[in-house]
């Protein structure tokens, strides 16, 4: 390991002075260091070529940046957890510098996280995404209707505020607040969650990764809608376009991010419990 990139946060107050310290401490251990400023809504792109590996300083939504970035070039991430929730941020910034020694030393579990690819007819746009692919409003409490498919079979015309697909890493996010199921991220499977669906029978699927998930745009009353991957990078979207999702050929590897972690944070973040308390 030679060098390093060190993603700061900066709308987190500790981001900045964590960073020095971290990039103090490679530098004793031989690793030059560069910095990224990153204020939420940075594209993914040509940051993390030439590094060894990156250190985010942030919360999920940091790690999910550089994710996009990295995956593509086999760059570990060691995400320093700044947030609030810390799944996929899963080293706490009291551990780093054991974890960071580990890391160092060859002896760190870095786990590989599935992504998922979506691209757009309309125009040369793709992307990809760790947690989720949303297509919705682009206003609040305003329904789209939308065709689905999966391996060119019909799922169905929805009419719903939007629709998730996400990886088994993003079924804590969006799509567990949509009513979506939980899935453990060691398990190869993609979600299709709706969002506020206008129908009571509209449930969760949770579908087999090597196939491919089509939505079609169809006529609606709200004509402003989006695509949003990771929460972060928006793109407008028009009536009849075509979306289409499939398991994103490069995985992200994620330095710390154990199953103790993950079943740590449901516990502990979000309150996930079989007793009466909860």
């Amino acid at each position: 390991m030679r060098k390093c990139l060190i993603v700061v946060t900066t709308y987190k107050e500790s981001s900045t002075s964590l960073g020095d310290d971290i990039a103090r401490y490679l530098h004793e251990h031989g690793v030059a260091c560069t910095f990224y400023q990153f204020d939420g809504n940075g594209a993914a792109e040509n940051h993390f070529a030439g590094n060894d590996f990156v250190v985010t300083l942030g919360g999920d939504g940091t790690v999910l940046f550089a994710a996009r970035g990295c995956a593509c070039l086999g760059i570990p991430v060691f995400p320093v957890n700044l947030g609030e929730f810390g799944f996929i941020a899963s080293i706490e910034k009291t551990e780093w510098e054991c974890a960071l020694a580990q890391f160092l030393d060859g002896d760190a579990r870095i786990d590989e996280r599935n992504m998922i690819h979506a691209t757009l007819s309309r125009q040369s746009f793709s992307a990809v995404a760790l947690n989720d692919i949303v297509i919705s409003a682009e206003t609040a409490a305003c329904a789209i209707s939308f065709d689905v498919s999966y391996n060119d079979m019909s799922l169905g015309t929805f009419k719903a505020d939007g629709v998730i697909i996400s990886t088994a890493t993003g079924s804590t996010a969006y799509s567990a607040s949509a009513g979506g199921p939980i899935i453990d991220p060691e398990l190869d499977a993609i979600v299709l969650t709706t969002v506020n669906a206008f129908s009571l029978s509209s449930r969760p699927l949770v579908l087999h990764p090597d196939g491919t998930i089509g939505i079609t745009i169809l006529p609606s009353r709200d004509r402003s809608m989006i695509l949003t991957v990771d929460g972060q990078k928006p793109v407008p979207l028009k009536v009849g376009d075509s979306i289409t999702i499939r398991r994103a050929p490069h995985k992200v590897k994620l330095v710390g991010c154990t199953a103790e972690k993950f079943y740590g944070a449901l516990r502990s973040k979000l309150n996930w419990s079989g007793g009466p308390h909860a």
